[in-house]
């Protein structure tokens, strides 16, 4: 559907909503998928896949009422502006969520983030099938379970009562790959991903060789002495890590009242060396775009300031809640209420070195389980099981694996002892962070 197809459809769709007296946000999308799986030699799966939705919050005196359709046709449409009205009708009164984007016309103007793909599908056929030839060629390779490549496009557009038309549309690919190797009666397995905007930035030989290398480091990995260490987390780990508790950063955590920074802004909550910032650009990121989930424009927002709580992520109802200015961090699908979400997370660097970071012994963590059945978002408590190295001098000196590492991740924060100076990104290039050295983490092992 064009643009000018689509804009109509929102229009018409709005006017329902105010020939019933009410107001809403519409939000469509349309999306396109293609995936490619390895398996023995050949192509275990060739999926296209193409899905469409399109969604309304409506507001009728102070009462919310949330529904979608996956049909465009004028009756499925019909239906769903009655499902979202009746479904306000039993809606507890909410004074702080209305309609308030005025003649917002963002369009995402970011030319990497939707590059034409030109690239043969024979090209992406034989990539997927060499990731797992290339691996299973490697010493003590005995399995590649998961290999792949995959490809999206979406297209979505955002309108609302108050003359708000939104745009927004980008392309992605990535592959993936494992490996499962097994010597001297051991097995060791590791999983990883990578992610683009075009064919051409995929490197499957590096993607490769780093699989294999954590894999083999880790076979003959032992359980270490219990006490407390230093740990380093790899950018993936961390982000990981952080993801469970990023809730402290939510003003809808704080207007629900669960939120345990909730009552801290402009207090200390972490180490002076820590800052962190929700950015609405970074080069090559994989979150950016021009508006939010209400037609509010993205920008950058500091919300840890050498420790301090500086903002929490608001959107225009929680924003109302606290008497505060929205930052243009809502968060809403075709299918989902409002909520609240960052771009791209970045920790600020810190003084020191990646050699500094890295001097001594501690612990270098790369994998962690059971995330989130082992942390509580509330308390900030968490226990997990880890694998990783014991390294001293940046030096990988013993393999390590069976350990639990537990602690509280709010007093983690506090406890830095050396922040990198260079950034490193997580595979998913949403997440950005420096080696950052945590003291005393609580280390059960043998």
């Amino acid at each position: 559907m064009s643009q000018l197809d689509m804009n109509q459809l929102l229009a018409r769709l709005l006017d329902k909503v105010a020939d019933l007296g009410a107001e809403a946000d519409v939000i469509a999308n349309q999306e396109k998928a293609f995936s490619l799986k390895a398996d023995k030699g050949e192509l275990g799966e060739y999926k296209v896949t193409s899905s469409q939705q399109i969604g309304i919050r409506l507001i009728k005196e102070g009462r919310v009422g949330i529904a979608y359709s996956e049909s465009l046709d004028e009756p499925a449409l019909d239906a769903m502006v009655q499902d979202a009205l009746d479904a306000s009708r039993f809606a507890k009164v909410d004074p702080d969520q209305r309609i308030t984007v005025q003649q917002s016309r963002l369009t995402t103007d970011c030319a990497e983030i939707h590059q034409a793909d030109t690239t043969a599908v024979e090209e992406k056929i034989a990539l997927a099938l060499r990731l797992e030839a290339d691996m299973l060629a490697l010493p003590d390779v005995t399995g590649a379970p998961y290999n792949g490549f995959f490809e999206g496009e979406s297209r979505l557009w955002l309108a609302n009562s108050q003359g708000t038309f939104c745009e927004h549309q980008e392309f992605s690919v990535g592959c993936h790959s494992s490996a499962l190797i097994e010597r001297e009666g051991r097995q060791s397995m590791h999983y990883q991903g990578q992610y683009a905007r075009r064919f051409d930035e995929l490197e499957s030989q590096p993607l490769i060789r780093q699989i294999h290398a954590v894999a083999d480091g880790l076979l003959m990995g032992e359980a270490v002495p219990s006490g407390r260490y230093s740990v380093l987390f790899s950018t993936n780990c961390f982000a990981s890590l952080f993801g469970c508790f990023q809730g402290a950063l939510s003003g809808k955590w704080a207007q629900q009242g669960i939120n345990p920074w909730r009552g801290k802004l402009g207090q200390s909550v972490a180490s002076r060396w820590l800052t962190l910032e929700s950015r609405a650009y970074m080069p090559g990121g994989m979150n950016i775009k021009a508006f939010d989930g209400e037609g509010a424009a993205t920008s950058d927002l500091l919300l840890i300031g050498e420790g301090e709580l500086k903002t929490l992520l608001h959107n225009s109802a929680t924003a109302r809640h606290f008497g505060v200015a929205s930052n243009g961090s809502a968060a809403r699908s075709a299918r989902s209420a409002l909520d609240v979400t960052a771009r791209h997370l970045v920790f600020g660097t810190g003084p020191h070195s990646e050699g500094e970071v890295q001097s001594g012994d501690y612990l270098e963590l790369l994998k962690l389980d059971g995330l989130h059945s082992g942390a509580d978002a509330v308390s900030g408590d968490f226990s997990f099981g880890a694998s990783g190295f014991l390294c001293r001098d940046g030096v990988r000196v013993q393999p390590v694996r069976g350990i639990t590492v537990a602690g509280n991740f709010y007093r983690l924060l506090g406890e830095l002892e050396a922040v990198g100076n260079r950034l490193h990104h997580n595979d998913g290039k949403g997440f950005y962070a420096p080696l950052i050295r945590f003291g005393g983490l609580n280390v059960a092992g043998k």
